[in-house]
C-alpha cells in the first residue's frame, strides 16, 4: 500500500511543482538574442525614444489641465519629474492596462484627480485614463503617481 501511494504522489507532486513554475518570464532572458533589425532613426539622427507620452492631469474632472510631454530613453520632454516618471514605468508590470471589469475594488476615495496619457510606451500605442475613485484605480496610479507630478490644486 505504501509504494503504491508513493507511485501516485510523487508523479502528482512533480507536475504541481513545474505547473508552479510556468510564468511569464520571457523564453529567451539572452539580450543578445534581440532583434537584429534595423534601428529607427529620426530626421535628426538620433535614436528615436521608445517610450514618448503626453500626460495630462487635472485636479477634478471640470478642471484646468496641466500638460506635459515625457520621454524615456534618455528621460527628457517637458515633465518635470522625467526621470522618475520613466523609473516608474521601468518599474511598472503593466502600467497602462486598465482595471478588468471583474475585478473587485474596495471602495476608497482618493481624490477627484484624473489624468490621461496618450503616446507610444515601448512602441505600443497608449491611450489611458486614470482616476483615484477606488482601491484598483488607487493602485495604477501609485504604481506610476511620479508621471502625475505635483498634481493641480482644485480652486
Amino acid at each position: 500500500m505504501r509504494y503504491r501511494t508513493l507511485l501516485i504522489t510523487t508523479p502528482a507532486l512533480a507536475t504541481i511543482f513545474s505547473l508552479a513554475a510556468c510564468g511569464d518570464e520571457p523564453a529567451n532572458d539572452d539580450p543578445a538574442a534581440g532583434p537584429s533589425g534595423t534601428t529607427s532613426v529620426s530626421p535628426s539622427g538620433t535614436q528615436a525614444a521608445e517610450t514618448s507620452l503626453t500626460v495630462e492631469v487635472k485636479a477634478s474632472a471640470q478642471a484646468p489641465a496641466k500638460t506635459w510631454t515625457l520621454t524615456c530613453s534618455p528621460p527628457g520632454g517637458t515633465h518635470p519629474k522625467a526621470a522618475e516618471s520613466c523609473a516608474a514605468l521601468g518599474k511598472a508590470k503593466d502600467p497602462f492596462a486598465p482595471v478588468p471589469k471583474d475585478r473587485m475594488c474596495t471602495q476608497i476615495y482618493g481624490g477627484p484627480e484624473v489624468a490621461t496619457i496618450k503616446g507610444t510606451h515601448k512602441g505600443a500605442p497608449v491611450d489611458a485614463k486614470f482616476a483615484r475613485d477606488n482601491g484598483c484605480e488607487l493602485a495604477r496610479w501609485t504604481a506610476v503617481a511620479p508621471m502625475f507630478g505635483d498634481v493641480p490644486k482644485v480652486r
